[in-house]
């Protein structure tokens, strides 16, 4: 089914313009991604991760998501049958409003807001189409248990005589400086791990917001140590036959992890650490495969399937300012824009600023997708007909 469109004849008696270049904006959208939606068939899952930033609380002041955004949101979700959506936040009236326009037959599954500093209050989803995906009644966040926390290192803060010293010599600054503390932690933002099933293939989604925090230094090794727990995590539950899932008829879960992972470059120990084990990025995705030259590596899929018959016939990433939000469109949406830089309080060149703008739009993360084959009908037939 197609998506609702019933809202925008609100939004034309509201504001005649915006709903005639929301259309017109939709209209090109469906051209650019038709043949992405007619790979939508019964044999097959359109998987996707999306980080939608900051989703929707205006807490960075670059003002709230204009009413045309959400259809284009929708419009890019519709091509897919199930997507996990990362920073999602405690106010869910912008999910349901994608909801909404995405129409009955779609349902999602959120957690709760995270709390803590490096948390940011954020939700995670799973959004899916309830004609092609069925929730297999199993949730769950993961929680480390003791042994398997995630280790990192935070600077100690000076004893009491230090900081009350207006003036320390350079010793103590170079002393204190270095000195870290090691702390064990659970993920910054817990990891979501939902059951589905599509078409023939049972498996396990788990996704994630990796902690960022700086390029370099414990806060880098702090990202890391986060992707190589995830991945013991798995490991340790696909492997081990006294934690093992396992379906009726003896057969080992499968796992795929998706999201969020800041992962830097192919070649990174982030993406080491996530490569590890025995985890693998679908060759249709893999690398620079569908990143052009400055796209970031951020969001990935990897898959540790034990079905033999498991098989990802191909992948991409969405370019969401292909048709909405384009460069030559910044006077149509100057009323929009912030003085300056509500981040920084600074004066900003008009295309940059924009460039920034859009990103509370849309987003500054692409949606990438693989299709997965979901029919293993003639497998099954083929064990059943050949003899013992």
């Amino acid at each position: 089914m197609s998506n609702k469109y019933t809202g925008l004849r609100r939004l034309k008696r509201e504001t005649p313009a915006a709903a005639r270049r929301c259309a017109e904006r939709l209209l090109a959208i469906r051209s650019r991604l038709a043949e992405l939606r007619q790979r939508k068939c019964d044999g097959a899952l359109l998987l996707a991760t999306w980080n939608i930033r900051d989703f929707d609380s205006n807490k960075f002041g670059y003002g709230p998501r204009l009413p045309e955004s959400f259809y284009y949101i929708a419009e890019i979700m519709a091509c897919f049958d199930l997507i996990a959506v990362q920073e999602v936040n405690r106010d869910l009236a912008a999910l349901e409003q994608v909801m909404q326009i995405l129409g009955r037959e779609w349902d999602y599954i959120v957690t709760d807001s995270t709390e803590g500093a490096g948390g940011n209050h954020e939700r995670m989803a799973f959004i899916y189409n309830t004609e092609k995906v069925w929730f297999r009644k199993i949730a769950g966040e993961i929680v480390l248990p003791d042994g398997q926390l995630v280790v990192s290192r935070k600077k100690s803060k000076a004893p009491k005589a230090e900081a009350a010293n207006a003036e320390p010599d350079a010793a103590t600054q170079a002393r204190v400086k270095q000195e870290y503390t090691e702390v064990e932690q659970q993920f910054a933002r817990t990891p979501f791990l939902v059951a589905f099933q599509s078409g023939w293939f049972r498996f396990s989604l788990c996704t994630v917001h990796i902690y960022y925090g700086a390029a370099s230094g414990p806060q880098l090794d702090r990202r890391v140590a986060e992707i190589q727990r995830l991945v013991d995590f798995f490991v340790t539950r696909q492997d081990n036959p006294a934690t093992q899932e396992k379906d009726r008829f003896g057969r080992v879960e499968n796992y795929i992890l998706l999201g969020d992972f800041n992962v830097v470059s192919p070649k990174h120990k982030t993406m080491e650490a996530l490569r590890s084990k025995g985890f693998t990025i679908p060759a249709a995705i893999d690398g620079d495969t569908v990143r052009r030259e400055g796209d970031h590596f951020y969001d990935q899929i990897a898959v540790r399937v034990k079905d033999e018959r498991f098989r990802v016939t191909a992948g991409g990433m969405v370019d969401m300012y292909a048709d909405v939000f384009r460069d030559q469109d910044r006077e149509i949406y100057q009323a929009f824009l912030p003085q300056k830089d509500p981040e920084t309080g600074k004066s900003m060149d008009l295309d940059a600023l924009y460039r920034k703008w859009r990103t509370w739009q849309m987003s500054d993360h692409s949606p990438l997708w693989v299709q997965i084959d979901t029919d293993f009908a003639e497998h099954y037939l083929r064990a059943i007909a050949t003899p013992s």
